[in-house]
């Protein structure tokens, strides 16, 4: 699996370690983000990985910033992204199983590496159970497209 990780100066360290962990689980990692503590806009990191995972360039993407808010409201003005904020394990498994999203957001000044470790972890290896869900997540998505159309 190809992932795309990108971060701002909020999400340096948290990134680092999530890049790590991907790697141990022989995901090919693209980092589009910041390396540097240095104050950077968000969201120049969030929707270049964004437009990667769109593209299909990378099935999946992870976003850090220091509460993971601005990233995924950036993200999620990408046509085809549904970027999911998740600072638990159980709400990273449901965003996978209900609502398919291609990329999560996570905020290092609100978890740890621990969790945030068990929480990519989760979301990378749940598949999305189709279904009830499929008919909701083709609803988001017609919207989207007549949007753009009009």
């Amino acid at each position: 699996m190809k992932v795309v990780i990108a971060n701002d100066h909020g999400g340096l360290m948290l990134k680092r370690e999530l890049a790590s962990l991907l790697r141990e689980m022989n995901a090919e990692v693209v980092d589009l983000g910041c390396d540097t503590q240095d104050a950077v806009d968000y969201p120049d990191y969030a929707i270049r990985a964004a437009a990667m995972v769109a593209n299909g360039e990378a099935e999946r993407g992870i976003l850090i910033c220091g509460t993971g808010i601005g990233m995924s409201i950036a993200a999620n003005k990408v046509p085809g992204i549904r970027c999911a904020l998740a600072h638990d394990v159980f709400s990273a498994k449901a965003t996978r199983l209900h609502n398919d999203s291609n990329m999560l957001a996570l905020g290092e000044r609100v978890i740890g590496p621990g969790l945030a470790r068990e929480i990519v972890k989760t979301w990378i290896e749940t598949e999305f159970e189709g279904g009830r869900h499929q008919r909701r997540i083709d609803k988001v998505s017609n919207y989207e497209r007549s949007a753009r159309s009009e």
